[in-house]
């Protein structure tokens, strides 16, 4: 396997950019026409190659594999799809970075196999669900719960996979996917703000923080905003509020993250006090046993909140995931000296579940992902695609894992 070309990656990456994004920032929503434009665009690159054998899974996952020496494969990638008004680098670069691999592999006969995967809707920005294609490829997709979901103008799921070749009632069977593969490399901005403050162009990490995230609501009285007064009040908002503040001091207390973010209140007028408020949680944490003494604490909170204000609350899990360790033999195998857990969820921690994972982290300016000034100088991404580029060699080459 030769080198990998960084230039050649980026100039993709920027080409990808003017195709499907521009100033208002990335629009390959997946399930939409940009986002088929943009697997048009990486099609074409992928045909450029000799010998490549394109296919798509029965989750519409994108493959792309050179024959090897051996049965086995390495599966390297991310995603294409984006947040709407996204950046250019999120997903994208794993993606161009495993095409730069298949690139440096052409005209050889590695001993194992090079596959790139573009996961289908990693974001899950259309209908909620982050991970699709990955998690069908894992085994751990609920078909059930996938089947009731709908975007905002009201369209099911199982209608828009349909429009793009994909039967939800058949998405399982993309586990078949995992046979060959001895590995899983993925290379992805960080999305956060640490490794640019430490002067760090590529990190390993470690894992993936767990996640769980429920709706708490509170039911209270709703009531005349002139003519309650304050001692009289069972305000359904001012219980979730004080459960936000909670979460925010709870997360700060484990070292871990907590969000409060979204709040919902009925009537929602200023004139009427709040009888019912709805408040999503999101509470992240590398360590299991944290993350659950979070999710116990903010319930608490919950409790002492609904009860000091007369109210009644009631938890509903929306969505959890535990903490996912890569393989610590990959991850020492990088060569980097610095090792850092990963707060946002990724594709390759379904894939860890199941194979020898290892991901690497290169800086965002000023921690900004999701938005139109996402970036990362080209110097570090120069240099963490070379990184990228030693390790697949290594793997692919049989030595790891």
């Amino acid at each position: 396997m030769r080198e990998l070309d960084p230039r050649r990656v980026i100039a993709d990456l920027r080409e990808l950019d003017r195709l499907t994004g521009g100033a208002g920032g990335a629009e390959r929503v997946c399930w939409t026409e940009v986002w088929e434009a943009a697997r048009g665009f990486l099609r074409a690159r992928l045909d450029e190659i000799p010998g490549v054998q394109i296919e798509l899974d029965e989750a519409g996952n994108l493959w792309a594999a050179l024959p090897g020496e051996s049965e086995e494969g390495v599966a390297l990638g991310s995603h294409l799809d984006s947040v709407p008004a996204g950046g250019w680098l999120d997903g994208a670069l794993g993606v161009m970075a495993a095409l730069e691999v298949l690139r440096a592999c052409q005209g050889t006969t590695p001993a194992r196999s090079p596959m790139l995967v573009d996961w289908a809707d990693e974001e899950g920005a259309r209908f909620g669900r982050s991970l699709f294609g990955s998690s069908a490829v894992a085994g751990t997709l609920d078909v059930e719960q996938a089947r009731g979901l709908r975007d905002s103008e009201g369209r099911a799921l199982p209608a828009v996979l349909a429009e793009h070749g994909v039967e939800l009632d058949r998405v399982l069977e993309a586990q078949a996917r995992r046979a060959p593969l001895r590995a899983y490399l993925e290379l992805h901005i960080e999305q956060g703000p640490v490794l640019e403050r430490e002067g760090i162009s590529v990190a390993a990490v470690s894992g993936t923080f767990g996640v769980e995230r429920h709706s708490f609501a509170f039911q209270g009285q709703a009531s005349h905003a002139g003519t309650t007064p304050m001692g009289l009040r069972r305000d359904a908002g001012l219980a979730a509020a004080r459960t936000a503040l909670a979460v925010d001091r709870i997360a700060r207390d484990h070292d871990g993250v907590g969000t409060a973010g979204a709040l919902r209140l009925e009537p929602g007028i200023p004139t009427a006090v709040a009888g019912h408020a709805e408040l999503l949680v999101d509470l992240r944490h590398a360590e299991a046993g944290r993350l659950a003494a979070m999710l116990d604490e903010t319930r608490g909170a919950a409790q002492g909140a609904a009860a000091d204000r007369g109210c009644r609350v009631s938890e509903t899990r929306v969505w959890n995931i535990e903490p996912i360790p890569f393989d610590e033999r990959l991850v020492a195998a990088s060569g980097q000296a610095h090792v850092m857990a990963s707060g946002a969820l990724h594709d390759a921690a379904e894939m860890a579940r199941h194979v020898p994972t290892a991901m690497l982290f290169t800086p965002s300016s000023s921690g900004l992902s999701h938005t139109p000034g996402e970036d990362t100088p080209e110097a570090d991404l120069e240099s963490a695609i070379h990184a990228f580029g030693r390790l697949a060699a290594r793997v692919i080459g049989s030595e790891l894992p």
